[in-house]
């Protein structure tokens, strides 16, 4: 529990705790755990989506944001082309191939390691297939453009190939090879 040692005028925000004569109060909101520190993003100007304006924010580098927003119109211009759908409608089905449902969590158990196959909340299936469809972009090497390469990382997505897709690939295999140890959950 945390406690603060206030004044007077502060404590209509906080609730009284006392003890022993001393006024101690805490914030209720430190007795609820951890707040989210998860700040909302304002949906993007070209398409209205929340979705994309956080894998804009994904992409971009050095803070220019501006030059992260040029990459990914592009690059949807170039993916809505390749799969003649709406760019947002491939972009959401290309996300959906890449996000994991599983993956493995390392437990210590009486001095042995164990990799602990868990399920995957949707905010951090988003995470990590972002995280995956960048790393595969910017590792990729050639005389293309990043929007050119990005295009190309979300259209394998979309046909369920490419280097993010097999990331996730690996991770279900992963934890399917370690199933035997589901039982050790937290």
């Amino acid at each position: 529990m945390v406690f603060y040692r206030l004044r007077p005028k502060d404590f209509d925000e906080f609730d009284i705790a006392g003890s022993d004569g001393d006024l101690f109060i805490f914030n209720e909101q430190n007795m609820r755990g951890k707040q989210s520190k998860a700040k909302k993003v304002t949906a993007d100007p070209v398409y209205n989506s929340q979705l994309l304006a956080k894998f804009i924010n994904y992409m971009m580098q050095d803070g220019k944001k501006h030059i992260a927003h040029g990459i990914v119109y592009t690059a949807l211009e170039l993916l809505e082309k390749e799969t003649k759908m709406k760019a947002m409608d491939a972009f959401n089905r290309a996300l959906l191939n890449v996000k994991p449902k599983v993956e493995v969590r390392s437990r210590r158990v009486g001095g042995a390691n164990y990799q602990v196959p868990i399920p995957v909340s949707e905010s951090r299936q988003q995470a990590l297939a972002f995280r995956w469809i960048v790393n595969a972009v910017r590792s990729s090497r050639g005389g293309k453009t990043t929007a050119e390469r990005l295009a190309q990382e979300l259209i394998l997505a979309f046909k369920k190939e490419g280097d993010a897709v097999k990331k996730r690939e690996d991770t279900h295999k992963m934890a399917d090879a370690n199933k035997a140890f589901s039982h050790l959950t937290w």
